[in-house]
C-alpha cells in the first residue's frame, strides 16, 4: 500500500485549478498491484494546521491503466467505511502528451469542495525523459516532482512540471578542492625548505610560516576525512550550515527546474540554481566578511611588515608571483614533453614533422621567456640573495619596506629606466651576469636547435639531389636518419637544462616573495586564506551545478554551443541578502566568493565509460586557476564542436545582483547604509554589459533563445542600469530585469538568500509563474491562485521539510509586512520556526 499524505488544502473557492504530482520514487518497485491511499482533510484552521478528516479512497496503479482514459472516479469514504462523503477524479497523465483540443477540467465535488489530482508515474531513465535519463541521474539525484494544471488566457489548459533535485558535486566538488588546497600547501612547504639557506631572522620567519602552513594541512586533513564519512544525502541542510566539518560544503544546494506544456506550443524549460549564500557561517561575521576583511588586511600589511621587518609587496605583486609559478607549471613540463617531440621526428627523419615540432617547441619557449623575464623576478632573485647568510651589503644596513619605490639603478646597468623596489639593494654583478647570462642560455640553446634544423635540411635536400640510386638513396638516408637525432640530442638537452635553471631561480624568488606575503601577517594572513577557500569551495560546488545542468540542456542546441566556446557562459547570481548585522558579513563573503569564480574554466571531456562515476566532474589547478572537466559519453561527446572536443577552455562570467527585502532591509534604509548592495550592482552590471557587447561581435544573435514578450536585449540592459542609479526602496525590479536578461544570454540562473530556503522560496515561485504569465498565457486572473499553489503544495515548501523537517517557512506576521507584497507566502504556511 502506497499512502499519499494530505497535500491538497483548499478553503474558500470551489474552483481551485490546480493538479498536484504523486511520483512514485526510483526506490518503490510501482507494479499494477500496487494499492495507492488517497487522504482528504478538511484544514478548520491554517494557522494551527488544525484538521478534520473528511474520507479516504483506494486504487490499484492497475486499475488507474486499465480504466478508460485513464481516469477513475472514486468515492471518498469515511474512516468505517460505511459513508460517502464525496468523490475524488484521479488522472494518470505525461508530460508532453497533450492533445491539441480542449482537456476538460479534472474536480469533483466533497462536501462543497472540489478537488483535482494527477497521479503521475515516473519513468526514471527513458531515453524520452530528458529530466531523468542516465546522464542526468549520474549527478543528480532524489528528485521530487509536483504537477500542475493551469488555465490559459484562451480557456486552454496548460501542464506544468516542477521537480526538484540534490546535486552529488555539493559534496564531491568541495572534497576535490580540499584535496588540492593540502596539495598545493605541501608544495608551498617544498618550496620554503627548497630555498636553501637563509639568515637567522628569515630563517625563523619561514620556520614559522611552514608551521602554520602545516596546521592548516592538518585541519583540512580532519575535514576531509569527516567528509568521506558521509554518505547518503547529498545536500547539506540549513540547520547544519554553521557545523565545522560542513564549512566548505554549500547550504541547501538544489536544482529546480519548471518544464511547461501547452496545446500546439513547443515544451519549454526554466531552470535555476537554488543555494545559500556562500559564506563561512562556521567562522562568524563578527568583523564582517572577506571583503571587508581583505580591505583591512592589506591596510595594514605595511605595518606587518615593518614589525616582522619584511618586504611589503603589493596584491598586484603577490599575485604576479602566484602566476608566474603557475606559469611555471604549466611551461616546464609542456617545454620539455614538445623537445622530445622534436627528437621524435628526427628519428622519424620527416622535415614536415620536424619544422612542425620546432615551430611549437619556439613559440611556448617564447611565452616562457615572456612569463618569467619579469622585473619582479629579478627583484626578487636580489631580494633573496641579500637573504643569504653570506650575503654582506656594505651599503645599506637595514632593509626598507616600501616595495612601491621610486628608486632607480644607475643608467649604466639599467639603460632604460625601471621603477624598481627600493627595499632590494642594487648588486650589479648579481643583477647582470647572474640572472641575465640564464636567458642568454636559453634563447642561445634554442638558436642552436634552429640552425641545426636548418643545416640538417639543406643536407637533406642536397641529399635527395645526388642519390638518383634508389639502392643509394635507401643507404644515405637511413645514415641521414641517424645524424638527425644524434646532432640534435645534445642541442635539445642543453635547452631542457638551461629551461630548468631558469625555473629554480624563478620558482625560488617567486616563493620568497610569498613567503615576505605571508610573514608580514602569519595568522591573520592564514585565517583570511582559510576563510576564502571556504567561501570558494561553496561557490564553485554550485557553480559546477549550474555548468552541468546548462550544458546538460543545450546538448542539441548548436547555437548554444557555438556561444559557449566562442564567448563563454553567463552565470547570475541573484541574492537577496539585507545590507544589515551579520548579513552584511554574508554578503561581503559571497561578493569575494563570485568574483573568484573568474579563475574558473571548464572543459569537455570524453567519458571512460557510461559509469555514474565517469561522468563526474574533475577539478584541477592551483588557488589562482582551476580547470573544472566535464566528462560526457562517447555518443554526446562525439557531436560536438571541434573547438570544445579539442579541450578549448570555456570561460564563465559570474555576476551578483543583490536586493535585501526583508525588515532587516528596512532599518538599513532608514537607517544605516546600503552603499555595499549599490557598488555590487554597478560593478557588475558592467560585467553583464561587457558580456552582451562581447556577444554581439562574436555571435549572431538569433542563436539566442526566442520569448514571447520581445523586449530588445540592449534596452533591458539600459533599464536595468537605470534601475541601477534609481535611488528606490527594495527595488526588487533589478532582480526581474538580471534574471530576464541572464535568460535571454543562454545564462545560468542561481537564487540565494541565507539558506535558500524561505526568501529563494518566495523568488523562485514567483519568477515561475512571472515566465508561465508572461511566456505560456497564465490567465492574469489566476496569477495570485498560481503562486500561491506553488508555494503551499509545490516543490519548495517539500525543500523546507528536507531541511527543518516541518512545512512551514521561517517568517512571521511582522517580518512579512516589510516584505514585498508579491514575495509574502499564503496563509497558513509561514510560522516561528528553527531555521
Amino acid at each position: 500500500m502506497w499512502s499519499c499524505l494530505p497535500t491538497l488544502r483548499k478553503r474558500g473557492t470551489r474552483d481551485p485549478l490546480f493538479l498536484t504530482g504523486v511520483t512514485f520514487p526510483p526506490e518503490y518497485a510501482i507494479c499494477e498491484e500496487t494499492r495507492v491511499k488517497l487522504t482528504v482533510y478538511d484544514v478548520k484552521d491554517k494557522s494551527q494546521e488544525t484538521r478534520s478528516f473528511l474520507g479516504c479512497t483506494t486504487f490499484s496503479v492497475g486499475d488507474l491503466l486499465k480504466s478508460k482514459d485513464q481516469q477513475l472516479t472514486l468515492s471518498l469514504r469515511t474512516s468505517d467505511g460505511t459513508n460517502t462523503v464525496g468523490t475524488v477524479v484521479v488522472s494518470h497523465l505525461k508530460m508532453g502528451e497533450i492533445e491539441d483540443g480542449e482537456v476538460d477540467q479534472i474536480a469533483a465535488d466533497a462536501q462543497g469542495q472540489k478537488y483535482t489530482l494527477v497521479c503521475e508515474a515516473a519513468s526514471h531513465g527513458t531515453a524520452n525523459d530528458k529530466d531523468n535519463n542516465p546522464l542526468m541521474n549520474a549527478v543528480f539525484k532524489n528528485p521530487v516532482c509536483k504537477v500542475y494544471r493551469f488555465q490559459t488566457v484562451d480557456s486552454k489548459w496548460m501542464f506544468v512540471r516542477e521537480q526538484m533535485a540534490e546535486c552529488t558535486l555539493s559534496f564531491n566538488i568541495p572534497k576535490q578542492l580540499i584535496t588540492l588546497y593540502i596539495q598545493e600547501d605541501m608544495r608551498r612547504i617544498q618550496e620554503l625548505k627548497d630555498l636553501g639557506d637563509l639568515s637567522s631572522h628569515w630563517d625563523n620567519l619561514r620556520k614559522e610560516v611552514i608551521n602554520h602552513y602545516g596546521q592548516m594541512i592538518s585541519s583540512y586533513q580532519e575535514t576531509l576525512t569527516e567528509l568521506n564519512k558521509l554518505t547518503g544525502s547529498s545536500f547539506k541542510p540549513s540547520c547544519s550550515k554553521a557545523e565545522k566539518y560542513l564549512e566548505f560544503i554549500p547550504i541547501n544546494l538544489h536544482t529546480q527546474r519548471m518544464r511547461v506544456s501547452c496545446p500546439r506550443k513547443t515544451d519549454a524549460a526554466y531552470d535555476v540554481i537554488t543555494v545559500g549564500a556562500p559564506a563561512a557561517h562556521f567562522q562568524g561575521f563578527k568583523n564582517g566578511g572577506l571583503q571587508r576583511l581583505l580591505s583591512r588586511f592589506e591596510a595594514e600589511k605595511k605595518n606587518f611588515s615593518t614589525a616582522y621587518q619584511c618586504i611589503y609587496y603589493s596584491p598586484e605583486n603577490t599575485a604576479k608571483a602566484k602566476e608566474v609559478l603557475t606559469n611555471i607549471g604549466l611551461l616546464q613540463p609542456l617545454i620539455s614533453s614538445l623537445a622530445d617531440q622534436l627528437l621524435q621526428a628526427s628519428q622519424q627523419h620527416s622535415s614536415e614533422l620536424l619544422k612542425e615540432a620546432l615551430k611549437t617547441l619556439s613559440d611556448k619557449t617564447e611565452q616562457f621567456v615572456h612569463a618569467l623575464k619579469d622585473e619582479l623576478v629579478k627583484n626578487a632573485l636580489l631580494a633573496l640573495y641579500t637573504a643569504r647568510p653570506s650575503y654582506v651589503n656594505k651599503r645599506h644596513s637595514t632593509v626598507c619596506n616600501n616595495v612601491d619605490g621610486n628608486e632607480s639603478p644607475s643608467k649604466e646597468n639599467c639603460p632604460h629606466p625601471l621603477k624598481r623596489q627600493d627595499s632590494i639593494p642594487h648588486h650589479s654583478e648579481y643583477d647582470e651576469e647572474e640572472w641575465d647570462r640564464v636567458w642568454v642560455n636559453v634563447a642561445k640553446s634554442l638558436n642552436c636547435i634552429i640552425a641545426m634544423v636548418d643545416r640538417l635540411e639543406e643536407h637533406e635536400n642536397n641529399n635527395q639531389e645526388t642519390a638518383t640510386d634508389p639502392k643509394l638513396a635507401d643507404v644515405i638516408t637511413s645514415h641521414t636518419s641517424w645524424d638527425w637525432q644524434e646532432q640534435l640530442y645534445p642541442l635539445v638537452v642543453t635547452l631542457k637544462d638551461c629551461v630548468t635553471e631558469v625555473v629554480d631561480r624563478a620558482k625560488k624568488s617567486m616563493t620568497f616573495v610569498l613567503l615576505q606575503e605571508a610573514a608580514c601577517s602569519i595568522h591573520q594572513g592564514l585565517v583570511l586564506k582559510q576563510r576564502r577557500d571556504v567561501v570558494f569551495s561553496q561557490a564553485l560546488a554550485a557553480l559546477a551545478c549550474g555548468f552541468v545542468m546548462r550544458l546538460y540542456a543545450g546538448l542539441e542546441d548548436k547555437g548554444f554551443l557555438q556561444q559557449l566556446h566562442l564567448v563563454g557562459l553567463i552565470a547570475q547570481f541573484e541574492s537577496l541578502l539585507s545590507t544589515y548585522s551579520e548579513e552584511i558579513g554574508m554578503l561581503e563573503d559571497m561578493e569575494v566568493g563570485i568574483s573568484d569564480l573568474q579563475r574558473v574554466t571548464f572543459k569537455i571531456t570524453e567519458a571512460k565509460s557510461e559509469d555514474p562515476n565517469d561522468l563526474q566532474p574533475i577539478v584541477s589547478g592551483r588557488r589562482d586557476y582551476y580547470t573544472v572537466e566535464v566528462p560526457l559519453p562517447r555518443e554526446v561527446f562525439d557531436v560536438l564542436p571541434n573547438e570544445i572536443k579539442e579541450g578549448k577552455p570555456l570561460q564563465v562570467y559570474p555576476v551578483l545582483f543583490n536586493v535585501g527585502i526583508n525588515q532587516q532591509q528596512t532599518l538599513a534604509e532608514r537607517f544605516g547604509d546600503i552603499s555595499l548592495q549599490e557598488r555590487i550592482n554597478q560593478k557588475n552590471f558592467e560585467i553583464l554589459d561587457g558580456y552582451y557587447k562581447s556577444l554581439s561581435e562574436k555571435v549572431p544573435l538569433q542563436y539566442l533563445p526566442c520569448f514571447q514578450t520581445q523586449s530588445d536585449l540592449k534596452e533591458l540592459l539600459e533599464t536595468l542600469q537605470q534601475n541601477i542609479l534609481t535611488k528606490k526602496r527594495k527595488n526588487v525590479e533589478i532582480l526581474w530585469l538580471a534574471g530576464t536578461i541572464c535568460r535571454r544570454l543562454n545564462g545560468v540562473r542561481f537564487t540565494s538568500c541565507k539558506s535558500a530556503k524561505d526568501r529563494t522560496s518566495m523568488s523562485v515561485t514567483l519568477e515561475q509563474c512571472a515566465l508561465l504569465r508572461d511566456e505560456h498565457e497564465l490567465n492574469k486572473d489566476y496569477f495570485i491562485r498560481a503562486l500561491d499553489c506553488m508555494r503551499r503544495e509545490g516543490c519548495r515548501i517539500e525543500n523546507v521539510q528536507k531541511n527543518i523537517k516541518c512545512r512551514k517557512y521561517a517568517f512571521n506576521m511582522l517580518q512579512l509586512m516589510a516584505f514585498p507584497k508579491c514575495y509574502r507566502p499564503p496563509e497558513g504556511t509561514y510560522g516561528k520556526v528553527d531555521s
